[in-house]
This record gives C-alpha cells, structure tokens and sequence, in this order.
C-alpha cells in the first residue's frame, strides 16, 4: 500500500507531467544506458537533451 507521500506525489506528477513510452530492439535500451552512463547522464536526461538538439536542428532548417 503506498503511503500518504507516494501517492500525493503520483497526483502530482500525473497533473505537472506528460510521459512518453517508446519501444526499442532488443538489446538497444542497454545502449542507451550505457551512452548516457558514459555522458554522466541519466537515461532521461540523455533522451530529452537528444531530443531538443534535434528539434533544434529541424527548426534552423526551415
């Protein structure tokens, strides 16, 4: 049962937060991991700043 904490926490997070799930081949997560590991990165961080250079690029090329 979680606590009192955990669940004000999960409303919040479900009102302040989108997610976005993606699927990968088999044995491509580990490499993710393992790249942002190595920029001294989370997984999370790695993807949203991979996502916002490229986003950035498509923009400065219109």
């Amino acid at each position: 049962m979680p606590t009192a904490r955990t669940r004000a926490n999960r409303k919040y997070n479900a009102k302040a937060y989108d997610r976005i799930e993606f699927t990968v081949k088999k044995g491509q997560k580990a490499v993710i991991v393992a790249t942002a590991q190595a920029a001294g990165m989370s997984t999370n961080a790695f993807i949203k700043e991979a996502l916002a250079e490229k986003m950035q690029k498509m923009q400065n090329e219109e």
